[in-house]
């Protein structure tokens, strides 16, 4: 018998047994969920995020997040911060870049349960929620809760790559000005510089620019 051969009998799949495969206990927040998988059964797309609200739960980053929001609501019909925040995470984890695609995790009942929440809020909701925040108040809590995720890596040497993307925009948004838009010409644009570690693609941060600042030296005021 050969070294591979070995190998396989000592570590046998996943040191699981062949039983356990039939159901998983995962723990999220407040709540114990069974995770079965059946062969025969199409895939579904967003079958993995409750492994992925066990982390967030394991990790505390979600509760942390939720807890340092700067978002606050006198009115009694307003949603809860859990709520609120549950729901544009699983917007987000789903591939949802509008308002209006919330409404397709309406019918949702097991992921929101993932994370402490028993319904999805509306997209009216959280349209409203950051009409009247305070901005910057916001992006001290986004900068210091996306800084958790990158910090460890930059005990190691690290290369800062800056790549820059127009988009084009449609209606009045602050900020938007003519500038370079291969696909759009004459339309009003925004220029994101997105900082990431080169090699691991993992993102620092994003600064939103006026149109006309499409240029990677108008970066470097973010690095």
């Amino acid at each position: 018998m050969d070294l591979f051969e070995r190998a396989f009998e000592v570590h046998p799949f996943g040191e699981v047994e062949e039983g356990d495969l039939d159901g998983l206990a995962v723990d999220t927040h407040g709540r114990r969920i069974h995770v079965e998988w059946d062969p025969a059964s199409p895939v579904t797309p967003l079958g993995q995020l409750v492994f992925f609200s066990q982390f967030l739960a394991t990790a505390g980053l979600f509760s942390q997040w939720v807890e340092r929001c700067p978002l606050r609501f006198s009115s009694p019909n307003a949603p809860t911060l859990t709520y609120l925040l549950g729901t544009i995470t699983l917007s987000v984890l789903a591939v949802q870049f509008r308002y209006a695609h919330i409404t397709g995790l309406r019918a949702d009942t097991v992921n929101p349960v993932g994370l402490g929440m028993s319904k999805v809020c509306s997209e009216d909701s959280v349209r409203r929620a950051f009409a009247g925040a305070d901005a910057e108040a916001c992006a001290r809590w986004q900068i210091e809760a996306l800084t958790k995720t990158w910090l460890p890596a930059l005990r190691h040497p690290w290369v800062l790559d800056l790549d820059v993307t127009v988009k084009p925009l449609f209606g009045h948004q602050d900020g938007a000005e003519l500038g370079y838009n291969p696909h759009k010409p004459g339309r009003p644009s925004h220029a994101y510089h997105t900082l990431m570690i080169r090699h691991l693609r993992l993102v620092l941060d994003v600064e939103v620019h006026p149109g006309k600042e499409h240029a990677a030296a108008h970066g470097r005021s973010t690095q």
